[in-house]
């Protein structure tokens, strides 16, 4: 058991730190090649910081452990909303002026909703899996073209600003790009070894395994992120971080994993998981759209984000005793 143990605190470490280097040479990159902030917010950086979840579910579904790959991305939107947004909004009350924000927060809860349509029969088919793709394929593009056309924007100042503190020469973030993908495979196969071998080890489902060990660490770059954003009083960056990455996660991560082999989906999923997906989705739609004026995160609805973390974790840590 120590060698899995190992395997996980080391694979994290390197996915953390390797997603890092990702996402800052490919921003530098799209930088140097003229790519609007905006533009590099709303995608660039959204896809580096769900690519740990990306590379993990997919090399999961590949090798049989559907747990794992739908855990991770479901898990993984979970702690990003009731952990990632529950502490930010603890550590300063998250003010949202981005009107591109505004926009996608429906479109986030039309995707949960879509997601949960899916999964009603028990089955993510690779027919669902290539509808959930082509949506991701359209979601792009409506985001690159709101991207190019939106002059200015509070998310685009606030990456722009970022951007400017941490740039670097074109060959430097062409390394980093490259280096750090190699690097995020690689500690994402000892993930989800480690993860794997822990799971039939303890006689718990690799679902359970996905939904918190590996959904908490593949998230550790939105939280690292989204704190720093915060801290600076860039709350549009730390909220675009949990809306982009979860359009990818539900989107992207489980289509890609769904298309390498199609994911057989317990009921527990649907009554358990993506019910508490929704309500929390629904919860920061209702919050952060700001219906009657600019949206809002306060720290008593931080409080009560992970307070539904905290307990969510608890019952699934309770079922795992229990059993």
């Amino acid at each position: 058991m120590i060698s899995p143990v190992l395997a996980i605190v080391g694979g994290l470490i390197l996915l953390v730190w390797s997603a890092d280097q990702f996402v800052e040479g490919a921003a530098s990159t799209a930088r140097h090649f003229g790519m609007p902030a905006l533009l590099i917010g709303m995608v660039i950086v959204g896809f580096g910081t769900s690519a740990p979840e990306m590379v993990v579910s997919a090399i999961a579904s590949s090798q049989g452990n559907p747990g794992i790959a739908l855990g991770n991305a479901y898990g993984s939107n979970i702690t990003n909303i009731a952990l990632i947004l529950g502490l930010t909004a603890l550590i300063s009350p998250i003010a949202v002026h981005s009107q591109v924000l505004r926009k996608e927060l429906p479109i986030l809860m039309a995707v949960t909703l879509l997601a949960a349509g899916q999964l009603w029969d028990g089955d993510l088919s690779k027919n669902d899996a290539l509808i959930l793709l082509a949506v991701f394929t359209g979601l792009m593009g409506w985001t690159i073209w709101q991207g190019m056309k939106k002059k200015t924007d509070a998310l685009g100042d606030e990456v722009d600003k970022e951007m400017e503190e941490r740039t670097m020469p074109l060959r430097r973030a062409i390394f980093w790009l490259v280096t750090g993908l190699v690097l995020l495979v690689a500690s994402s196969r000892l993930l989800v070894w480690g993860a794997v071998e822990i799971a039939q080890g303890l006689g718990v489902s690799d679902l359970i395994i996905g939904l918190t060990i590996v959904a908490v660490g593949t998230s550790l770059p939105e939280l690292a992120s989204s704190i720093i954003a915060t801290r600076k009083g860039e709350h549009d960056i730390a909220l675009g971080n949990v809306i982009g990455s979860n359009l990818f996660n539900t989107l992207a991560v489980v289509g890609i994993a769904g298309v390498i082999h199609p994911l057989g989906v317990g009921p527990e999923v649907l009554s358990r998981d993506i019910l508490v997906m929704a309500i929390l989705t629904g919860a920061i739609f209702i919050v952060g759209y700001g219906f009657r004026g600019p949206g809002r995160i306060n720290r008593y609805e931080g409080v009560a984000l992970l307070a539904c973390y905290i307990g969510y974790t608890t019952y699934l840590v309770y079922g795992v005793i229990a059993s």
